[in-house]
């Protein structure tokens, strides 16, 4: 059984695209899989049952990157082949059964992932880290400790709460009286950011403070599963702490959180008092500049609503 699983080259969309192939390992008898991705997106499959080949698909000028997938797999019959790219790749390979996903701006990214195989409810995005990276997790997240994992990071400037403020919530949320009171911060967010985080080094004890920006995905996946919170910008990260199955609070302003907030029963979303479209359509916001479009939200917003967030997630595990 071959399965050719073609998903996105951004994380977010990849990680959403994971509940997906959890599916179709289930499902099908036994699958030798082929996933193609963006090669930052790779390692999230490197390590997944049944996947035999990851594709690394570098975009290339002329849309080349797509000849060199179309060069890896046309001599290949596939069983089942997945197009979450919605590209004219699965129409072109000899292919037992064929899904491509076609474009959708009106449902949640998850739930239109899903119904290109016509799952509904959709599967959750989900991983696979080995026992090796849950054991470096472990030792690294000390047991018994309340943690925080903040993404403080996004690959655009205007969707990325002020550093300050991600400050004054960690202090509300780990200090006297917080919900994680005397509790860890992780701190997470792509190779080479620690600059634009410096704001958060010092916002904790040192003793307190787990540095893994840069951090390998799936590292980063199960250090997520041994959290209390997440609270992050939209983001891959974001995605990542949802998948993980944490309590999951994503911030969000010039992007669309109808599609994109975070996916699961322990996750929720929350923005100021502008929907995305208020924002994007002031005269005064500027596409390219590297000011915060979420200076709306204000701190008690998020604390209030991270908060809650876990005192439902926390009663739902006592019942």
């Amino acid at each position: 059984m071959r399965l050719l699983f073609i998903t996105s080259n951004r994380i977010g969309d990849a990680i959403m695209s994971t509940g997906v192939l959890g599916h179709l390992m289930e499902t099908l008898d036994n699958p030798d899989i082929m996933v193609a991705c963006g090669p930052v997106a790779a390692p999230l499959f490197a390590g997944a049952p049944g996947v035999s080949k990851v594709h690394v698909m570098r975009k290339e000028k002329y849309s080349l990157h797509w000849w060199r997938l179309l060069r890896a797999t046309f001599g290949t019959r596939w069983d089942v082949v997945v197009d979450i790219r919605g590209s004219a790749t699965a129409y072109v390979l000899r292919a037992g059964k064929r899904f491509v996903l076609k474009p959708d701006h009106v449902k949640p990214r998850v739930e239109h992932i899903g119904g290109v195989l016509g799952l509904n409810p959709p599967p959750s995005p989900r991983l696979w880290p080995s026992e090796i990276t849950r054991a470096r997790a472990k030792a690294l997240l000390p047991e018994g400790v309340p943690i925080l994992a903040i993404g403080p990071t996004a690959n655009w400037p205007k969707k990325m709460w002020p550093q300050e403020r991600f400050a004054e919530l960690v202090q509300a949320i780990t200090g006297p009286g917080g919900r994680l009171e005397s509790g860890h911060l992780l701190l997470t967010g792509g190779p080479g950011e620690q600059a634009q985080v410096k704001a958060l080094y010092n916002c904790v004890p040192q003793d307190r403070l787990i540095d893994q920006i840069g951090a390998d995905l799936i590292d980063t996946y199960a250090q997520f599963e041994r959290a209390a919170l997440f609270v992050g910008n939209d983001s891959g990260l974001m995605h990542l702490a949802a998948a993980a199955g944490i309590p999951t609070l994503g911030l969000f302003g010039p992007t669309r959180d109808d599609l994109y907030a975070p996916w699961g029963d322990n996750c929720a979303s929350i923005r100021g008092g502008r929907t995305c479209d208020e924002i994007t359509s002031d005269p005064t916001y500027d596409f390219d500049s590297p000011d915060s479009a979420m200076t709306d939200l204000s701190v008690d917003q998020v604390v209030r609503a991270a908060s809650d967030l876990f005192d439902k997630a926390t009663n739902r595990q006592g019942h």
